[in-house]
C-alpha cells in the first residue's frame, strides 16, 4: 500500500456494516484501507485517536453562505470556517443570493466564488424560476433545485423575487422541467394565500411582533406546511421529479409524507434541527424572540418529529444555516415581519445530535444517516462521499462522545457573531475533520485555508 500518507489509528469507526475498531488508511484523497487496530505502514503519519469515534463529514444540503450580495452577514470563508468546527465536510448553498441563482451564467459565477473561498468540498442549489436553464444548470454539475412557495410580506428578503413560486401551474412547469433532468428538486412548502389571510388577522388587532409571527405560522395546527405538502406530494405523483420536502414540522407532514414511501413515490424529506432544538418550545421565543424564528412548530409536535427522525420517515437534516445581523434580527422584538428569518446553525447542529445519542434518543448510526449518508445517496453523491469505506473520499470526523462542553456565544465562528443556542450544554464535539484526507480542523482547531475545496458533482443522473 504504497500510496498510503496518513494513517488514523485506534478509533470506533461507524461504517455501513456497524462500528467497529479498526485503523483507516488514506492516500490521494481516498479511504484505501480500514483494518485491524494497530496496524501501521512504515510510511506516512501516523494519528492517534484512541477512544474516539470516526464518522463520515457531514453533508450539509442547505446552507446560506450569503455570499454574493449579502456578505456582511456571512461568507463563503466564514462560512466554511463554521462548517469544519462543526464536522462539516461538504455544503451545498441556496439561491437566495444576489443576482439569485437562476442561470447557467449566475451558477458558474457562485461555483468561481466557491473554488476561491471554500475551505471544504460544495455545490450550490440554482432556483428552476427560469424552466429554460434547467438542463444546462444540470449538466454543469447542479445537485438539486431549490423553490420556495413563498413570498415575503412587508420585505423583500430572504425569499426575493427570483427563487419563489406558488402559482401551481408554474410550479407544475417546473417540476416537469427538474423532473426531466432525473435532479432533485428541493422545496420550501407554504400555502402563501392561506397565510395572507392569517397574517392579516394578526395585523387588524395590531400585531406583529415575534409572538404573532410565530402564532401565525403555527395557525390551525401548522396548516400553511400541511396543504402544501398534500399539493407537492400529488405533484411528484403526476410528474415523476424527484420531491424533496423541507421544513418537515408538523404530525401531519409527517403523516403525508410516510404514506407517499409507502405508496413507492419518489419523496424525500429534510428536518431543519430547530424544529426540535429551538423552535419547539414557547420558551426559547419568548427568551430569543426574533433571534430563535424563523418560525415555531406549535405545541406538542416533538416527539412526533423525534418518531419521523428514527423511523426513516425523514431523510436528511439540513442545517439551514441562516445568519443575519443582531441590527436585522432586533426589529422582530416589535415587528417580526420586517425582520429577517433563520439562525445561524453548522457549527453546532452534530454536537446537539451526539448528546441526543449519550441520551439514548437516536443512534449514532442513525444520525450519521440523517447527517452524511442520506444526504449524500439523496443528492448522488454516494458511494464517493457519505460513508466510511474503501474508496470513498477520506471526509471524515473524529468526535469525542465523552467530551462535555457548553456552548458559548463568544466562540461562535459565523460572521454573524451570535448564536440562540448560547448557554446549551452539548456532549460531543469534533477533534479532528478532514476533507479528502487533509486536516481542516485539527485538535479542536481550524487549520483549513480558503480555495481548497472541490466542486463535488453528482456520480449519478
Amino acid at each position: 500500500m504504497s500510496d498510503v500518507n496518513l494513517v488514523i489509528s485506534g478509533g470506533r469507526v461507524v461504517t455501513p456494516g456497524g462500528v467497529v475498531d479498526a485503523d483507516i488508511s488514506i492516500g490521494d484523497g481516498r479511504i484505501v484501507g480500514i483494518d485491524a487496530p494497530g496496524t501501521r505502514f512504515s510510511h506516512g503519519e501516523l494519528v492517534q485517536v484512541d477512544g474516539a469515534t470516526i464518522i463520515p463529514g457531514g453533508i450539509d444540503t442547505h446552507t446560506h453562505l450569503r455570499d454574493p450580495g449579502f456578505t456582511h452577514k456571512e461568507d463563503i470563508t466564514s462560512g466554511t470556517r463554521a462548517a469544519v468546527a462543526g464536522g462539516y465536510t461538504t455544503v451545498v448553498g441556496m439561491p437566495n443570493v444576489d443576482p439569485p441563482t437562476n442561470t447557467l451564467e449566475r451558477y458558474r459565477d457562485i461555483i468561481g466564488l466557491y473554488r476561491e473561498k471554500s475551505l471544504v468540498d460544495f455545490n450550490h442549489n440554482p432556483s428552476p424560476t427560469r424552466p429554460s436553464e434547467v438542463a444546462a444548470l444540470a449538466d454543469e454539475g447542479a445537485l438539486g433545485f431549490k423553490i420556495y412557495m413563498i413570498e415575503d410580506t412587508g420585505r423583500d428578503y430572504p425569499h426575493m423575487p427570483g427563487v419563489g413560486v406558488h402559482h401551481h401551474g408554474q410550479l407544475l412547469e417546473i417540476a416537469e422541467s427538474v423532473g426531466a433532468t432525473g435532479r432533485v428538486l428541493m422545496v420550501h412548502p407554504h400555502d402563501q394565500t392561506l397565510m395572507e389571510t392569517i397574517e392579516g388577522r394578526f395585523w387588524e388587532k395590531g400585531e406583529r411582533d415575534h409572538r404573532a409571527y410565530a402564532k401565525a405560522f403555527a395557525s390551525l395546527e401548522g396548516m400553511v406546511w400541511d396543504t402544501a405538502t398534500s399539493f407537492l406530494i400529488r405533484l411528484q405523483e403526476a410528474t415523476g421529479v424527484h420531491m424533496h420536502v423541507l421544513h418537515v414540522k408538523t404530525p401531519r407532514m409527517t403523516a403525508l409524507i410516510r404514506d407517499a414511501k409507502a405508496r413507492g413515490l419518489h419523496v424525500t424529506a429534510e428536518l431543519n434541527p430547530v424544529a426540535v432544538f429551538l423552535c419547539n418550545e414557547w420558551e426559547n421565543i419568548e427568551r430569543w424572540g426574533p433571534y430563535a424564528l424563523s418560525t415555531w412548530t406549535g405545541e406538542g409536535v416533538t416527539e412526533s418529529l423525534w418518531e419521523a427522525l428514527n423511523d426513516q420517515t425523514i431523510d436528511v437534516v439540513g442545517t439551514d444555516h441562516a445568519p443575519h445581523t443582531r441590527e436585522e434580527k432586533e426589529i422582530g422584538w416589535t415587528d417580526m415581519w420586517q425582520a429577517h428569518g433563520g439562525v445561524p446553525s453548522i457549527e453546532y447542529v452534530l454536537s446537539m445530535f451526539l448528546t441526543e445519542v449519550v441520551t439514548g434518543r437516536i443512534s449514532l448510526e442513525r444520525v450519521v444517516e440523517l447527517t452524511a449518508t442520506g444526504p449524500a445517496k439523496t443528492f448522488g453523491l454516494y458511494p464517493r462521499k457519505g460513508v466510511v469505506q474503501v474508496g470513498a473520499d477520506a471526509d471524515l470526523v473524529v468526535v469525542d462522545l465523552e467530551a462535555e462542553t457548553t456552548i458559548r456565544e463568544e466562540d461562535t465562528l459565523s460572521k454573524c457573531g451570535w448564536t440562540p443556542f448560547d448557554g446549551r450544554k452539548v456532549r460531543g464535539m469534533p477533534v479532528h475533520t478532514l476533507v479528502r484526507g487533509g486536516f481542516v480542523l485539527r485538535d479542536g482547531k481550524v487549520v483549513g485555508e480558503p480555495g481548497t475545496g472541490h466542486h463535488a458533482k453528482p456520480q449519478v443522473n
